[in-house]
C-alpha cells in the first residue's frame, strides 16, 4: 500500500483542469486523480467488508484505461506504456471481484423472492459463489502485495508528479493544443463513437448492445474527465448516459451470469433447476429490454433537449 506521507504528497498535488491547460497537462492531472482514487480503495478492497471499495478502485482503473487511449498521443514515445500492463491486470482482478459480488448480490435479493427447496437450492449456490470471491480476493490481495504491483505504484506516482515528464511539445501556437481547443473533438468522436449504432440499431442482438454499452462508458468517462470547463448541463447530461448504461446493464448480467454458473462445476439436480429458473427470469427480462429498446431508451436519449446539454455545457468552454 502507499504509504500516508506518498498519500499526502500526492493529494497535495491534486489540481482542477483548466482550459488554458495543454492536453497533456490535463491528461496527467485526470490520471492522477484516477490513481488517487485507485491508491484510496485498496485498504478497503482488502477488507472485503463493504463491497463499494472494490467497485470505486475498478471504475478508477476504468477511467484510467480510457484516459490513456484519449491523451497518449500528446505524450511522447508511449510514455504511459510502462504503465499499463499493470493497469490492465489491476482492473482485471478487481474486475472478478466485482462480478461476483454483484452476482452474490443479485442471488441473494432473488432468494428472498423463493420458498422452500428452491430458495435452499439458490442459498447453496450463492454459497458456492462465496468460496469463488474469496478466492478471487485472495489472488487481488496477492497482487497488490507483488513486487510489480509496489514497483507499478511508485514509478507511476513518480511519473504523474513529474509535470513536464514526456510532453510532446505543439509545433507551433497556432496549433491545437489546449483544453478548450482540443476537449470539443475528442468528446464528440466518442458521441459519434455511440451514434453510429443507429444504422444497425434496429436489428441489434445482445452482443450489439453490449459493445454500445461499452460506447457509452467511453462517452461518459471523456465528458467526466473534462467535466471542470464545461458548462453545469454536463452533470446531466452524464446523468443521461448513466441511465442507457444501467437500462444496458442488465444484458450484461445475463452473459456474466451464465459465465460464473457454469464454473461451478457440478451442481446437484436441485440446483440445476433452480439456477436455470433464474437464468431464465434474467434472460427475459433481457428480451424485453432488447425489444423495448429503441423507443424506451435509444430514441429518448437522441432527442434534441438531451443533446443540448451536451452542447450547451461545451459553449461554456472559452
Amino acid at each position: 500500500m502507499i504509504s500516508e506521507k506518498s498519500m499526502a504528497r500526492l493529494e497535495a498535488h491534486l489540481s482542477p483542469i483548466g482550459g488554458e491547460d495543454t492536453v497533456a497537462q490535463a491528461g496527467r492531472k485526470i490520471l492522477l486523480q484516477n490513481f488517487v482514487k485507485i491508491a484510496q480503495n485498496e485498504e478497503g478492497s482488502r477488507a472485503g467488508e463493504d463491497i463499494e471499495f472494490v467497485h470505486d478502485m475498478r471504475v478508477a482503473t476504468r477511467r484510467t484505461r480510457s484516459a490513456v487511449r484519449v491523451f497518449d498521443p500528446y505524450l511522447k514515445g508511449k510514455a504511459l506504456a510502462p504503465y499499463t500492463k499493470a493497469i490492465r491486470k489491476t482492473a482485471r482482478r478487481l474486475g472478478r471481484v466485482r462480478d461476483l459480488d454483484v452476482m452474490i448480490a443479485d442471488l441473494t435479493a432473488y432468494q428472498a423472492e423463493l420458498e422452500g427447496a428452491p430458495a435452499e437450492a439458490i442459498k447453496s449456490i450463492i454459497e458456492l459463489l462465496i468460496v469463488k470471491r474469496d478466492n478471487a480476493r485472495e489472488k487481488l490481495v496477492s497482487w497488490f502485495d507483488s513486487k510489480k504491483y509496489r514497483d507499478f505504484s511508485k514509478k507511476y506516482a513518480q511519473f504523474l508528479l513529474d509535470d513536464g515528464k514526456g510532453v510532446v511539445e505543439p509545433d507551433s501556437l497556432i496549433e491545437p493544443h489546449q483544453v478548450r481547443h482540443v476537449a470539443p473533438l475528442m468528446i464528440y468522436d466518442a458521441l459519434a463513437a455511440v451514434r453510429a449504432y443507429d444504422v444497425v440499431i434496429a436489428d441489434a442482438d445482445f452482443e450489439t448492445l453490449h459493445a454500445l454499452r461499452v460506447a457509452f462508458k467511453r462517452l461518459r468517462y471523456t465528458i467526466d474527465s473534462f467535466k471542470d470547463v464545461l458548462g453545469t448541463t454536463a452533470t446531466a447530461y452524464i446523468d443521461e448516459i448513466k441511465a442507457m448504461q444501467d437500462y444496458l446493464g442488465r444484458l450484461n448480467d445475463v452473459v456474466v451470469a451464465h459465465e460464473r454458473l457454469e464454473e461451478l462445476g457440478k451442481l446437484t439436480a436441485e440446483q440445476i433447476a433452480a439456477r436455470d429458473a433464474y437464468l431464465a427470469k434474467l434472460e427475459q427480462e433481457a428480451n424485453e429490454r432488447v425489444t423495448n429498446f429503441i423507443q424506451e431508451a435509444w430514441e429518448p436519449f437522441n432527442k434534441r433537449v438531451v443533446q443540448s446539454k451536451l452542447s450547451n455545457a461545451i459553449l461554456a468552454l472559452r
